[in-house]
């Protein structure tokens, strides 16, 4: 499957939250700044829920109900709210898939992948993307982000494993603090029992993913599907035979990168480094 485009999608759910979130405010005669001073938002944030451009955040439900009369009506409404925006149109059916994976494996050299990303890091990274992002959107996709990386804690029977290139951390994105925190952030993560990580070494001289970044995963009917992303697309694969070289190569990185121990060992020099 392959997908063009930059700007995340408005969703069915989000468009419907908005209009029962919109006909409640104005049933109560409210401004959508009246209304945003007792919620603690913009009215330009309330117009964006109100439009389903944004992804409202956990708590705005029931802020909403204690102004517009605690029907129950945006209680319900949120519950089938559906966590893509925020994400590129092409990566979602993936996203889909790694919600319910029973083992994921992903091998990056390009910067460190969402699931590990610290905010602070991942800030930077949108703050720098070009186009420019506004504040909102920026907002809308660091919440995507946290939101999937809740994968990682709430699914400990799914195995993680990841490979990392030691450049990613050299290059310090962000800064020295943003990687100080960034290190630290990946060694706790690496204290998981179903996470994996590896670091490549910076010198190499075989290596089977120079071809570059890809995601594997399996579905809970053991059925694997592979994800390579390149600029403004992605490309989600289910053909077995393709699946299968992808499988060879990350096997063989897995040889030819650090151990688990030895990794963890090497971003603690890192970070003493810093």
């Amino acid at each position: 499957m392959l997908g063009t485009g930059g700007e995340p999608e408005s969703s069915d759910s989000l468009r419907t939250f908005g209009a029962v979130v919109q006909a409640l405010r104005e049933h109560a005669g409210l401004s959508r700044e009246e209304f945003g001073d007792r919620v603690e938002l913009s009215k330009h944030t309330v117009a964006s829920v109100e439009l389903g451009r944004r992804m409202p955040d956990p708590t705005f439900a029931e802020r909403s109900e204690a102004v517009l009369g605690n029907t129950g009506a945006l209680r319900r409404a949120a519950q089938h709210l559906a966590r893509q925006p925020g994400l590129a149109a092409w990566f979602r059916r993936w996203a889909r898939l790694e919600a319910t994976a029973i083992t994921l494996y992903t091998y990056e050299c390009r910067l460190i992948p969402g699931l590990l990303q610290t905010e602070a890091y991942a800030r930077t990274l949108f703050t720098n993307q070009l186009p420019p992002l506004d504040d909102e959107q920026i907002e809308a996709q660091w919440i995507a982000r946290a939101e999937r990386q809740r994968l990682l804690r709430e699914r400990p029977n799914t195995a993680f494993g990841f490979i990392l290139e030691e450049g990613l951390f050299l290059r310090r994105t962000g800064g020295v603090e943003v990687t100080r925190e960034l290190i630290d952030h990946v060694l706790e993560i690496a204290e998981l029992r179903n996470i994996e990580i590896q670091v490549m070494p910076q010198v190499q001289e075989t290596h089977a993913g120079l071809h570059g970044p890809m995601r594997l995963l399996e579905t809970p009917e053991n059925k694997w599907f592979a994800y390579c992303e390149g600029q403004e697309s992605g490309q989600l694969i289910a053909d077995p035979k393709v699946v299968s070289v992808l499988q060879m190569r990350y096997a063989r990185m897995r040889s030819q990168a650090l151990t688990i121990k030895d990794s963890v060992s090497l971003l603690q020099r890192m970070r003493g480094a810093l």
